[in-house]
């Protein structure tokens, strides 16, 4: 789906004096104090609101510090310089941010704050995804340049599995292809229903919602905004579509490959602004502008480095295959789908797409990526290739996205980016050792598949 920049940003969330007045009157019961984690989840505390607003708010809370040094099943694991048993699995600041308050729709009486990790010596944490964002905002704040980010995530709705709760679902809630369908089975429309009037009464209402070609998949689509701002507002809308789907006996799946031959995407467009306003991206006579080509290329030659950061466990990669709509070449096209990049829109509204990260991706880190190679390609002036014509599937002489996690490792070692715009030693050292853990985890799992071949085998 392309997407159009609008003229105005993102609206913005509630403060604390609004949070305070929602308290007092009783409208709000609940605070949740949320770090989104390595993985794009929300993690952190439920607090009285009166205690909130008395205490939080004034003074921060604490955590511990190994939500931001685990993995999905919240195991500590060794190896990581903020916590691990030869740290104590000791405490980090969090400092709520009144510029990120949210009244939550699909909880009664409850707002979501989102906060920010500080270490002992009260400097951010630099590893936490949201701080890894707002450090490429600052390197493009410091050149008169702003972002907007518009992000379209699918995933897949199934019902509930009763004989097995929490499994992915056996049964998606629509039997067949209903790509740009307009008829969907109801319980799917109730779905959209609440979905839509949840997000809009948070003040972040969905651009669009289609039904994908796979059984069951869903495509959301999201305004242009802030990018710190859209980061946040994706990890509540997965947060509202698991609550709102187990509502309703579904189950939604957010994985990058949820079957053999699916994938499902979470394509970031963005486009840059000079300090007055106006589109560093916009085409002249219907001619792609050269700080567009550059970012283009910036885009081409980093982001082979960063999959870690964009596509960050193995099922990642078995999104990567020709005919799932999911690049299998670093490649770029106008309004070319089987590109990485696509060059889309027209004249002020023309801007990027970024295919390359799968629905679980990290919003933040997947942003800054993005943010951090294209600055990259307009710090050097760098030319892309020419654009790819026809199906870049078959391209032989591009470069082949990673076809694993262990590729993946392999390349961000090789990252031609300075320390200082990303990969701080700090910062490459936490993620390499999260995708290594991985790993390691999925090499001495067995799995269905080692079951079903190696029993026809024996």
């Amino acid at each position: 789906m392309n997407q159009t920049p609008p003229q105005q940003g993102a609206p913005a969330a509630c403060d604390f004096e609004t949070l305070r007045g929602l308290v007092e009157g009783e409208t709000v019961k609940t605070v949740l104090l949320a770090v989104p984690d390595m993985q794009g989840r929300l993690t952190g505390k439920r607090f009285d609101a009166g205690h909130f607003i008395d205490h939080v708010v004034p003074q921060g809370s604490d955590m511990c510090a190994y939500i931001l040094a685990t993995d999905v099943d919240m195991r500590p694991l060794p190896g990581f310089a903020l916590a691990s048993a030869d740290t104590g699995w000791g405490d980090m600041s969090v400092l709520p941010d009144p510029d990120a308050v949210y009244q939550l729709a699909w909880m009664r009486r409850t707002a979501l704050v989102f906060a920010d990790a500080v270490g002992h010596d009260g400097q951010p944490v630099s590893v936490a995804p949201r701080r890894i964002l707002m450090h490429q905002l600052g390197r493009l704040a410091a050149r008169g340049i702003t972002a907007q980010i518009g992000l379209e995530t699918e995933f897949i709705l199934s019902h509930a599995d009763t004989e097995n709760p929490g499994q992915a679902g056996a049964q998606p809630v629509a039997a067949r292809n209903l790509d740009y369908a307009l008829d969907h089975p109801s319980v799917l429309t109730r779905f959209f229903d609440d979905l839509q009037e949840c997000l809009a009464g948070m003040g972040w209402p969905i651009e669009a919602i289609k039904t994908e070609g796979a059984r069951g998949q869903v495509e959301v689509t999201f305004p242009y905004g802030d990018p710190l701002r859209a980061a946040d507002l994706h990890l509540l809308f997965k947060h509202a579509a698991r609550a709102l789907a187990e509502q309703a006996g579904l189950v939604a799946n957010f994985m990058a490959a949820p079957q053999t031959g699916i994938g499902s995407g979470c394509h970031i467009h963005f486009s840059l602004l000079d300090r007055d306003g106006v589109p560093l991206f916009a085409e002249t006579d219907g001619r792609t502008p050269d700080k567009a080509l550059h970012a283009v290329a910036g885009l081409l030659d980093v982001l082979p480095h960063l999959a870690l950061l964009y596509a960050p466990t193995p099922n990642s990669y078995k999104r990567f295959v020709p005919k799932t709509f999911a690049p299998t070449t670093f490649t770029w096209g106008r309004d070319n789908r089987t590109c990485a990049i696509r060059v889309v829109g027209h004249g002020d509204g023309l801007h990027l797409e970024n295919r390359l990260p799968g629905a679980d991706t990290n919003p933040y880190l997947a942003i800054a990526a993005v943010l951090a190679a294209a600055l990259a390609g307009l710090d050097h002036k760098l030319d892309p290739p020419p654009p790819y014509i026809g199906n870049a599937f078959q391209d032989i002489k591009a470069l082949p996205v990673h076809g694993s996690l262990e590729e993946a490792l392999a390349a961000l070692r090789d990252c031609p980016l300075p320390a200082k715009d990303l990969l701080t030693p700090e910062i490459a050292a936490h993620y390499t050792t999260a995708a290594q853990h991985e790993l390691d985890l999925h090499r001495t799992t067995v799995t269905d598949l080692d079951l079903r071949r190696g029993l026809a085998m024996a």
